[in-house]
């Protein structure tokens, strides 16, 4: 059960990674916290689009939101990146080994 929660956790992150601007919106935020106007600033779209790719980040554990007066503030949450960071490694420790394998059968 733990390994299918997980599954669709990395999913979500993943999912939620998909799109060109919340990769932007996490990227600023690698930077330290921001307003939502101004992670919206460098976007020509409009205030409820924003909020909806906020909104997919949240649920997906990348995204802390804290309301300070009449500002929302967000900041980046790491652990699911690192669950991201774990899968690639994972991976990419399988698929050396298979292509070790490959090039030395090819050398002899």
């Amino acid at each position: 059960m733990q390994a299918q929660k997980s599954n669709e956790s990395l999913n979500d992150v993943l999912s939620a990674l998909a799109d060109p601007i919340r990769r932007a919106i996490v990227e600023r935020l690698s930077r330290g916290p921001a307003t939502v106007g101004e992670l919206r600033s460098p976007f020509s779209v409009s205030a409820p689009a924003i909020s909806r790719h906020l909104r997919v980040l949240e649920a997906a554990g990348l995204l802390a939101r804290e309301k300070r007066g009449r500002e929302h503030w967000c900041s980046l949450v790491l652990e699911p990146l690192d669950e991201v960071d774990d899968f690639v490694r994972r991976t990419r420790g399988f698929w050396d080994a298979k292509l070790d394998q490959l090039a030395a059968y090819v050398e002899e």
